[in-house]
């Protein structure tokens, strides 16, 4: 069946396919349309005062058993990020959609930005590790919604569905095949996940019992929950390579910035990581090592080229397109 939607129509039914059955969420351009077309749904559906509730009614739904999912933009998913460091504490499985657009604060609310790179890598306060998957069609972000939701069962922790304002209300035919017949759905919720604890805190506790005074116990209890979501990752090693062998230069972009750059792949080989977080360092550097220099293109002011600097050292150059405009031409200039 061949359907002709919308970016954020396609990740409103990719949650439903996944089994989703709790949405909270607070209107917000450009993302509003998701919870438009959730809301006469068979689902529990409920529109609170603020971001700041959306985040913890999922947060509660979730610990009583069902699968949830908010979706925001920028203002939005900054008030949420006391509630996603009390889901990764709690491991509590949702799901949350970043529409990306510009910022700080409420910027400029109709155009694209890829502005919240590192605020998903480290938005909340403390060490955590999350998973962060970033599309770049409309039939990906049905897809990739789907793989939130099973990542987010395995690791019982909140994932992060990235988008923008461009991809979100783009529209593109996509051929819908049966939930679970492409992408296995994964339902980890025999009963909920509060059912046998006396109290859900935000305290380091261990068998309910507070423990926030032992730092023996802090450090096993991160290299434990580090391990988890380690383990789970490998699960969602997604990234696409273009390679152009008589290229020694690599273009890394993702989102939709990785579809404006296609017409590059004559000149330059292309690294798309669809994962963005965990890094995918191992096959990042597996890849970069054919190549002289890496050109990270992204609409922000290098973030993640900020990222792969870490372990790819100097070879990296970041090229940004900090005014909305994704010109082929100006960017190869850039490049030249």
């Amino acid at each position: 069946m061949k359907k002709f939607i919308s970016g954020n129509e396609a990740i409103a039914m990719g949650a439903l396919d996944a089994g989703m059955k709790f949405y909270a969420g607070y209107p917000i351009t450009p993302a509003s349309e998701i919870m438009e077309f959730l809301v006469d749904k068979e689902i529990t559906f409920i529109q609170p005062e603020d971001e700041i509730a959306s985040v913890n009614l999922c947060l509660g739904a979730s610990l009583a058993g069902k699968k949830s999912m908010t979706a925001t933009s920028g203002p939005g998913f900054s008030l949420m990020q006391e509630g996603i460091g009390f889901g990764h504490m709690t491991r509590t499985p949702m799901v949350i959609v970043n529409v990306q657009r510009v910022g700080p604060s409420t910027g400029m609310p109709t155009f694209a930005s890829q502005g919240d790179i590192l605020q998903t890598k480290s938005g909340s306060h403390g060490d955590y590790c999350p998973i962060v998957f970033y599309p770049n069609s409309v039939k990906e972000l049905y897809e990739y919604t789907i793989h939130c939701f099973n990542a987010s069962e395995q690791s019982k922790t909140p994932v992060i569905l990235l988008s923008d304002a461009l991809l979100s209300h783009m529209y593109e035919s996509v051929e819908f095949s049966h939930p679970g017949e492409k992408i296995k759905i994964i339902n980890q919720r025999e009963k909920p996940l509060g059912e046998n604890n006396k109290h859900v805190t935000g305290l380091l506790s261990k068998g309910n019992i507070p423990k926030t005074k032992d730092f023996d116990y802090y450090k096993e209890w991160f290299e434990n929950y580090q391990k988890e979501i380690s383990n789970v990752a490998k699960n969602y090693e997604f990234y696409e390579y273009i390679e152009n062998k008589n290229a020694d230069e690599l273009i890394i972009a993702y989102g939709i910035v990785s579809r404006t750059i296609l017409g590059l792949k004559n000149k330059y080989s292309i690294f798309r990581p669809i994962r963005l977080f965990p890094v995918l360092e191992k096959e990042i550097l597996n890849i970069a090592k054919k190549y002289k220099k890496i050109i990270v293109i992204e609409m922000n002011n290098g973030q993640y080229a900020g990222e792969l600097k870490k372990f790819l050292g100097d070879k990296v150059k970041s090229v940004s397109v900090l005014d909305g405009k994704i010109n082929l031409e100006d960017i190869g200039g850039r490049l030249g």
